[in-house]
């Protein structure tokens, strides 16, 4: 069950940074100028899974128990979103802005995904908990 805790911290954590990773990207929707220079770039999160041995090899032998672990926070390379705005203080000589290419629609999805990734974690981390209670219970009966 240790195994198990493990694997559902480190989803919880991956969890927790698409989150954030993704509010980021919302509250940048519109900045059309960083520290570096033209748009705001999307950040995106690449996830990957990486087995864990398991105690109990022999009896989940078919099972693979996978940890989720971030491998890197990625930024779009995709060109920016060209609105013209001929007013804007960040227009170029024909008067288009570029802005990030931030689908905000998209991005809702994704945290919504992100979100109940988090919720079922958690909620499987308190089944695990539960489980081990009941089981230390049971243990100390005999």
């Amino acid at each position: 069950m240790f195994d198990t805790m493990e694997v559902l911290a480190s989803g919880l954590s991956v969890a927790r940074l698409r989150v954030n990773t993704i509010a980021s990207n919302f509250a940048n929707a519109q900045t059309t100028r960083t520290e570096d220079g033209g748009p705001y770039k999307r950040r995106d999160v690449v996830q990957i899974a990486r087995p864990v041995k398991s105690h109990f090899a022999s009896v989940l032998d078919r099972m693979t128990l996978a940890k989720p672990t971030v491998a890197a926070v990625v930024e779009d390379q995709s060109p920016p979103r060209l609105v013209y705005d001929p007013g804007h203080p960040d227009a170029n000589k024909d008067g288009y802005v570029a802005y990030p290419n931030i689908n905000t629609v998209q991005s809702m999805t994704d945290l919504m995904s992100a979100t109940r990734l988090y919720q079922a974690n958690l909620s499987a981390m308190n089944a695990v908990k539960r489980m081990m209670r009941d089981a230390t219970q049971i243990a100390m009966r005999f």
